[in-house]
C-alpha cells in the first residue's frame, strides 16, 4: 500500500469507524502525529493517530451516554457480558470493540488492524500476542505517552501504535474490579488509571 492511500483511507476510516466502540475510553496523548508525506498523504503514524481518535469519540460516547445512562436510570435494560444468552441486555463496552475490530480485520480493504488489549486481562484474547505488544503495554502503563515501534509479522513490517485505554466513567472500573476472572494481583483501578492499551497496526510494505 502507497503512502497516498493512507490519505483515503483516513477519510474512509473516520466515516466508517463509528464501530469502533471499545472498552472503557481515554484520549490520544503524548507524541505528536508526524508530518505529511512529501507525496501529499499522510505518514502510517498520523493515519494510526487519526483512526485512534475516532475510535475513543465512540467508546468514550457508548461508555457515557449509553452504558452509564442505562446504569443511572436503573433501566431494566442493562450491559453484561453475556449480552446474547440474556434479554433486555446490550453488549459491554469492551465487547462492542470488540466486535467492531473483528469487522475491520476480516475486510482486506481496511489496510489495518486494531485491538484492546491489557497487562491485565480478563479475558484471555486480551493478552499481548507478541514480544511488541508485551514491549508496548508496559511501556504505557509506566509512561503518559503514546508507544510507537515496527515489528515483522509473517514477512511484512507493520507500524505498531499503542494508546493507553484509560478508564473514564465508573462502568469502566467497577466491572473489572468486580470480575469473576480477576487475578489475586489484579489492580483495583480507579478513574483515569490505564486499564489497558488500543493497539492500531498499519502495514508498511
Amino acid at each position: 500500500m502507497s503512502l497516498r492511500n493512507y490519505g483515503a483511507l483516513a477519510i474512509c476510516a473516520i466515516a466508517t469507524l463509528v464501530i469502533g466502540l471499545a472498552g472503557c475510553g481515554g484520549t490520544a496523548n503524548g507524541s505528536s502525529a508526524g508530518p505529511a508525506t512529501a507525496s501529499g498523504g499522510i505518514s502510517p503514524k498520523k493515519f494510526a493517530d487519526a483512526v485512534h481518535a475516532v475510535m475513543m469519540a465512540d467508546r468514550t460516547v457508548y461508555t457515557k451516554h449509553v452504558v452509564n445512562r442505562l446504569k443511572s436510570q436503573e433501566s431494566p435494560v442493562t450491559p453484561s457480558e453475556y449480552w446474547k444468552d440474556e434479554d433486555n441486555t446490550i453488549p459491554l463496552p469492551a465487547q462492542m470493540f470488540r466486535m467492531g475490530s473483528e469487522i475491520v480485520s476480516e475486510d482486506e480493504e481496511a489496510g489495518f488492524q486494531y485491538a484492546l488489549k491489557s497487562k491485565w486481562p480478563l479475558n484471555e484474547q486480551n493478552k499481548a500476542a507478541t514480544p511488541m505488544e508485551i514491549e508496548a503495554l508496559d511501556y504505557i502503563a509506566e509512561h503518559d505517552d503514546n508507544f510507537y515501534g515496527e515489528e515483522e509479522l509473517g514477512g511484512k513490517k507493520y507500524l505498531v501504535a499503542v494508546y493507553a485505554d484509560k478508564a473514564v466513567a465508573n462502568a469502566c472500573f467497577d466491572c473489572h474490579n468486580n470480575h469473576t476472572n480477576r487475578a489475586a494481583d489484579y489492580p483495583e483501578f480507579k478513574m483515569g488509571d490505564t486499564m489497558g492499551g488500543v493497539i492500531v497496526r498499519v502495514p508498511l510494505d
